[in-house]
C-alpha cells in the first residue's frame, strides 16, 4: 500500500458481514463496521457529545445510536441526524492483500 496515511488494521476473514470491530490503527480507536461483504465504514468510536464508547451502540441501517445517550449519527457520513454541523470522524478504507486498510 503505498503513503502512509493508510494502515492495515485487522484481516478482512475476522470481519464478517453484518459486524463491528474496534481497531487501534496508530493509538487510535475506529470503530469498523461491515454492512454486507461490500459495504465497510469506519467511524470514530467515539461519540461527538461526551465521547462515550460508540461499539456497543445500535445499529439501524446506516445510524448508528450512542449507548450512553442517544445520539444518532450516519455512518456513511458520520453527521449527527438532530444538528448536521456536529459529527464522528468517518475513515476511507479499503481491502487489499488480505487485510482491511484505514486511511487516517
Amino acid at each position: 500500500m503505498s503513503g502512509n496515511n493508510w494502515v492495515p488494521v485487522i484481516a478482512e476473514n475476522k470481519l464478517k458481514a453484518e459486524s463491528s470491530k474496534v481497531v487501534f490503527p496508530r493509538g487510535i480507536a475506529v470503530l469498523l463496521i461491515r454492512k454486507a461483504a461490500d459495504e465497510l465504514f469506519a467511524v470514530s468510536n467515539r461519540c461527538a457529545h461526551m465521547s462515550c464508547p460508540l461499539r456497543d451502540g445500535k445499529l439501524d441501517g446506516y445510524v448508528l445510536s450512542c449507548p450512553c445517550h442517544d445520539w444518532r449519527f450516519d455512518i456513511r457520513t458520520g453527521r449527527f441526524l438532530d444538528a448536521p454541523e456536529i459529527a464522528i470522524r468517518v475513515y476511507e478504507t479499503r481491502i487489499e492483500e488480505g487485510n482491511v486498510w484505514v486511511k487516517l
